[in-house]
Order: structure tokens, then sequence, then C-alpha cells
């Protein structure tokens, strides 16, 4: 079974948002030995604002799932590290997303890869970089660090 490399951001803004993050991290080290962590950083939040500010991170990790059942596993470790999201762009206790698996381009309407907005958010890009920086945008053509910059 081969794997692929997958990029996931991580997110927190309830509770103790750095041990949400590295919680999450512990368990998604069960589905790959080399998993590779970016540093956490603090964000203001995106969309709804008036939320406690957010620990941002990233990771890189190598999977034989398929991306569907990647997402799968997200969900089942999102419930286990705290509750739901209520809204869309509202407080949680964890966010996990798939922002790249591989070169692949999914576009359905339970799975978007790359993620839709990652181009977009200082957030994701900041962690990111640090750990693919000259890794180009599969839909864009432009680097990690490149997006980067052109936010800032």
């Amino acid at each position: 079974m081969s794997s692929t490399e997958v990029y996931l951001g991580l997110g927190s803004n309830l509770g103790d948002r750095r041990g949400n993050i590295n919680h999450a991290i512990d368990l998604l080290s069960t589905l790959s030995p080399n998993i590779r962590v970016a540093p956490i950083y603090e964000t203001e939040p995106a969309g709804f604002t008036m939320q406690p500010t957010f620990m941002n991170s990233a990771c890189g990790l190598w999977s034989t799932l398929d991306p569907f059942q990647l997402l799968e596993r997200i969900y089942r470790i999102q419930a286990y590290v705290g509750t739901p999201h209520t809204f869309t762009n509202g407080p949680r206790t964890i966010d996990i997303d798939i922002l790249l698996y591989g070169r692949l381009v999914i576009d359905t309407p339970l799975l978007t890869i790359p993620h839709p907005r990652m181009h977009e958010r200082e957030f994701v890009l900041r962690p990111l970089s640090s750990l693919i920086p000259s890794y180009k945008h599969p839909r864009i053509k432009s680097t990690i660090a490149e997006l980067l910059t052109q936010l800032r």
C-alpha cells in the first residue's frame, strides 16, 4: 500500500488551546510514525471575530488512507479532543483541516483539496511555510512562501 504526503492545519480557541493542538497531534501520530509539526502561533479569529484568539499550527505526515478515509479519522479525532463547532468560523476546541494531499485536486461537496481558502489565510500559510515553503500550490502554482508574502 503506497503512502501519500499530507499536510493538515490545526486550530483551537477554547480551553487549553496549545494542549488541544498537542493532543490532536498525538492522536494524528497514530496514523503516521513520522509526523512533522510546525510551531504554534497565536492568531486573531477570521470570519466571526467576536471570539477568543486562536492557536494555529500545521503538520505533515505520510498516510496510506485515501482522502475520505483520512477525513473520517480526522472527524473522530476532533470529536475525541473536543466539542464540535457550532457554526462556520465559530469557536472550537480543535479544528483539523486537510490542506494538501500530495498533488491531488479534489472538489466534492464533502471535501475540497487543496483547502479552498488556505491561500487567503495567514494562520494557515504561516505554520505551513515553516514545513514546506517551496511547495507549489496545485491550483494556484505559487509556493507557500510566495502566497504568505502576498498576504503581508
